[in-house]
């Protein structure tokens, strides 16, 4: 084995061991982990919330028997994987030793630690991202049409993991049109690649007809709830703090794509970086959304300054830069990582609040970060219905509804009970109701809000309701959210069902 596959060895085995011990024991799954999870136990060419490749990966872990440790283990992969790829791009680059190590170090270091410490989308998004930018600058290096092709694979993976990638593809078509690439689009291996990339994404096209858009809904509901709350400015801001150790690293590939002549074919990188933000920026995208941008500009800046510090004292700089990435990071870690349990992290909510890591979708802040916040509660929540379950004489014609995906999500994975099954008309969860049952006890999980306390709803289905306990962690964000036990119901609830689905759907 080289000197230079050790060292890239050596990275990915610190990133797969630092990934499993970034979170606090205090906490428990975040509630998206719960949903994406639950994907696995009901294969399908499309979802509500996400595109399939998620229920893939998770059908394997749950088929294994040790979820928890492939929980850490996927996301830490796509992690290891997206720094492979920034040295694979330094390579192609003609980059050496020090813009290898620099490349690394500040792709590691960063804020993909907390990306890839939960099991979400995210994670492989960014890895797609920059392997797509990668296979460009091999086509545009080779002209080889086997690199076409593989761009088309990496985008059909990407769109298969997370619509997401949709943004980069409308960010680099006039990038490309704007550099030397738009001859591509006059070359037949363009179009095969184009036709090969549409197949391999048509199942989930076709799910998405089937079941008439649902991504359009949900992307109307998020526009609605989420992103109205999303201040433009932020988004760029944000991509100062993400790797915020090697704002200068990424600063100088931006430069280098200026104003360096060896870097002039792939200015296409530039412009796409430039279109795709400012398209984040009218639909009012989250910050994070644009991560995927950022990878390949480390790759180009640090072959860049490689390039300055080669000759007399500024050789002395090299080591100053890779200590000063480690040495943000630090700090940077301690503000965005879960590393500190509720209490600690408010003794410094001031800090927090300064840089705008406990800012929640609502546009508010709060106490703890938001994702934080929906790591809390949830083993508790799933100890209680499991008192409350067991105290049910007829579980054959029990259900376990809930107010959203997260509740339901959690009590099937915390429970003891595998077959609890529980609910929701949340998110996919809607679509998993075994409605062959007849239903006569009902345990509803309802959210602590205004709306729910007193549902007359309850009242008028049932003739017993009994509170059965609530959320008490005074941290969690479903703090307060209660059991009732519905029995005797007045109607039929199965009927009741099958009004309401047909609703949603």
């Amino acid at each position: 084995m080289s000197k230079k596959s050790i060292v890239l060895w050596s990275f990915i085995l610190l990133k797969f061991i630092i990934q499993y011990f970034v979170i606090h024991p205090v906490y428990d799954l975040q509630r998206d982990e719960f949903l994406h999870l639950d994907l696995g136990k009901h294969l399908a060419w499309g979802y509500t919330s996400v595109p399939p490749l998620t229920s893939w990966t998770s059908w394997l872990m749950l088929s294994s028997g040790h979820t928890l440790f492939w929980l850490k283990f996927f996301p830490a992969l796509y992690g290891a994987l997206t720094t492979l790829v920034v040295w694979k791009i330094i390579e192609e680059l003609k980059g050496n030793w020090f813009a290898l190590i620099l490349g690394a170090t500040a792709t590691t270091f960063s804020i993909l630690f907390r990306i890839n410490s939960l099991y979400q989308p995210n994670s492989l998004d960014y890895l797609c991202w920059t392997l797509l930018y990668y296979t460009l600058i091999k086509y545009t290096n080779t002209q080889h049409r086997n690199w076409l092709f593989a761009t088309a694979a990496v985008f059909a993976v990407g769109f298969l993991n997370k619509y997401n990638i949709l943004f980069l593809v409308l960010g680099l078509v006039p990038a490309l049109l704007l550099g030397e690439q738009r001859k591509w689009f006059l070359k037949k291996d363009f179009y095969l690649a184009l036709v090969l990339a549409l197949l391999l994404i048509s199942p989930n096209l076709i799910w998405q007809f089937q079941h008439h858009l649902p991504v359009l809904k949900h992307m109307a509901e998020l526009r609605a709830t989420q992103l109205v709350n999303m201040n433009r400015m932020d988004l760029f801001k944000d991509q100062l703090l993400f790797f915020a150790g090697a704002d200068f690293v990424m600063i100088g590939g931006l430069i280098a794509l200026v104003i360096y002549p060896p870097f002039r074919p792939f200015r296409f990188v530039l412009f796409s970086y430039i279109f795709t933000l400012l398209i984040f920026s009218y639909f009012r995208g989250k910050s994070y959304y644009a991560i995927g941008l950022i990878p390949v500009l480390l790759g180009f800046g640090a072959v860049y300054l490689e390039k300055l510090c080669s000759e007399g004292w500024t050789r002395y700089l090299r080591p100053v830069a890779i200590l000063l990435i480690l040495g943000v990071f630090i700090p940077f870690a301690k503000l965005t990582l879960p590393l500190y349990s509720p209490d600690e992290i408010i003794k410094k909510q001031a800090i927090d609040k300064k840089f705008g890591v406990s800012r929640w979708e609502d546009g508010k802040d709060h106490p703890l970060p938001q994702d934080y916040a929906d790591m809390l509660g949830w083993r508790e929540l799933a100890g209680k219905v499991d008192r409350v379950y067991a105290g049910v004489a007829d579980k054959k014609h029990l259900l376990v509804i809930c107010d959203n995906y997260g509740e339901a999500g959690a009590i099937n994975f915390y429970s003891r009970y595998k077959n609890i099954d529980a609910v929701s008309f949340n998110a996919d969860y809607k679509n998993w109701f075994d409605l062959d049952k007849d239903y006569y006890t009902v345990i509803s999980i309802k959210e602590n809000s205004p709306g729910n306390q007193g549902n007359p709803d309850e009242k008028v289905l049932f003739h017993k309701i009994k509170v059965m306990g609530s959320i008490e962690n005074p941290y969690a964000r479903e703090k307060g959210t209660y059991i009732l036990l519905l029995e005797e119901p007045k109607t039929d609830i199965n009927l009741l069902l099958r009004n309401r689905i047909t609703a949603f759907n």
